[in-house]
């Protein structure tokens, strides 16, 4: 009992609280089934790493903050009309993902654009990946105040270091021109490193009309549409289109 204590004070001192926690549960293993020095030091090592990854899902998944449907095993592709099964599965593969594309997801309200890229994050975040979903005006409001307000800053910290970042809405409203610069110039520090998802109502070139400048909407639609997967979704019954 003294040494089990022992042990525990070492393994507190080291910040392994899992395996200090977990201590009388994995000296009684070793008694029972007495396994050599490597296993027993691998189910020692496995129980910190074990629990230090589900706590890092757990904070991840805690700050993306998704709607409540957001798992794709519950996508009902009668109800939504959108994309089919086999899409569906190329898509959660996450190929697109790892390979830096970008999707933007086009149709009408209530078609399931928003669900596909909250299930896309979800998928994402399971995979031990830094991914968000975010509005369009979150992310113009984040931009507006990361210079006076250190919740703004973290956020905008937290969307550089994405790997994938998911924006719902996107131009739904006119923005004001520093806005819509300011927003180009994120979208311009994530391209190429950052798989950015888009959903909107609109085709991209009528998305990027609201900027009123030419120039500037001509450069954010390059970035967008680079290494890109456009989806169709329409409300009549019908397939979506890739």
């Amino acid at each position: 009992m003294i040494q089990s204590e022992k042990l525990k004070e070492h393994a507190r001192r080291l910040r392994l609280y899992n395996i200090a926690n977990r201590m009388d549960s994995i000296l009684h293993h070793a008694q029972e089934e007495k396994p050599t020095y490597s296993e027993f030091l691998s189910l020692v090592l496995g129980t910190e790493v074990e629990m230090k990854e589900r706590k890092d899902y757990e904070r991840r998944l805690v700050a993306v903050r998704l709607p409540r449907k957001h798992d794709l095993d519950e996508y009902d592709y009668n109800f939504y009309e959108g994309i089919d099964r086999r899409q569906m599965k190329e898509l959660r593969e996450l190929v697109w993902f790892r390979e830096t594309y970008n999707l933007i997801l086009i149709g009408p309200s209530g078609t399931g654009k928003t669900f596909l890229a909250a299930g896309l994050v979800f998928d994402a975040v399971k995979a031990g990946y830094k991914a968000y979903l975010m509005t369009m005006e979150d992310i113009v409001n984040c931009l507006r105040l990361k210079d006076i307000s250190t919740p703004a800053m973290m956020t905008y910290n937290k969307i550089l270091r994405a790997q994938l970042l998911a924006i719902d809405d996107i131009m739904l409203f006119p923005v004001k021109r520093k806005e819509a610069t300011a927003f180009f110039n994120l979208i311009n520090t994530l391209h190429e490193k950052t798989s950015i998802i888009i959903t909107t109502n609109k085709a991209p070139t009528e998305c990027v009309e609201t900027l009123n400048d030419e120039i500037l909407a001509n450069a954010l639609l390059d970035r967008l549409l680079y290494r890109c997967k456009v989806i169709k979704f329409y409300r009549q019954i019908g397939r979506a289109h890739v």
